[in-house]
């Protein structure tokens, strides 16, 4: 092994836990210390102004100072690396008590609240995301793989919803989802310079569409 292959496998090796070093482990996990060093080799490549197509395996590695073998092993590609970072810089997904549905439909209503402060905040996000639109196998990627299971879960949500007789049955989930997202997604998504800040928003929101979605009042007599 040559001088610099050995080097490079030492400092692989640092970070890596799949590979046998003698010196004791400090501090963080390796594999952790190498994912965040990743990451932010990624957000740092895109702040200097690199687009997401710009960014290469062997571009990364260098910024975060790994070997090309510690990606790959983690992330079989540059799309699954770049889907993974994308949603690290947004908000912390919505954690559902499973409670009452009035509940945990405020809790994802704020998440999309938190998500669009989050975007406007950040650069980086802002560009990551709009960059997806022209690069069809990483929205696909993202959409699979972040999207769909948020979808889903409105929509057990919705299920429990209207099993449970707080939400009309007669709509179907698609449209139930849709009268539900929608007001925030206008205020995240078409009309990005609308007010976020108020952390009551997603309360106020769902307690006015309840009002027109919930299911029939049991008899006064």
């Amino acid at each position: 092994m040559d001088t610099d292959t050995r080097a490079s496998a030492e400092h692989d090796c640092a970070f890596s836990p799949e590979e046998s070093c003698d010196a004791p482990r400090r501090g963080r996990p390796r594999s952790e210390a190498a994912e965040q060093a990743i990451f932010a080799a990624v957000e740092q490549l895109m702040e200097g102004g690199a687009s997401l197509s710009q960014l290469s395996v062997e571009g990364i590695a260098a910024a975060a100072g790994v070997g090309k073998a510690t990606i790959y092993r983690r992330w079989p590609n540059k799309e699954a690396l770049l889907v993974d970072v994308v949603a690290r810089l947004e908000a912390p997904e919505p954690q559902l008590t499973g409670g009452s549905v009035r509940t945990d439909l405020v809790e994802m209503i704020d998440y999309m609240r938190r998500r669009g402060l989050a975007k406007r905040s950040r650069w980086v996000l802002k560009a990551a995301l709009g960059q997806m639109n022209s690069w069809p196998e990483l929205h696909a990627a993202y959409k699979q793989r972040v999207l769909q299971p948020r979808r889903e879960l409105l929509r057990a949500v919705i299920r429990r919803g209207v099993a449970q007789g707080e939400l009309r049955a007669d709509l179907g989930e698609d449209l139930l989802a849709e009268i539900l997202l929608g007001p925030i997604l206008v205020r995240t998504v078409l009309w990005d310079d609308s007010d976020l800040s108020d952390p009551r928003l997603a309360e106020t929101m769902v307690d006015a569409l309840l009002a027109g979605v919930a299911g029939p009042w049991p008899d006064a007599g």
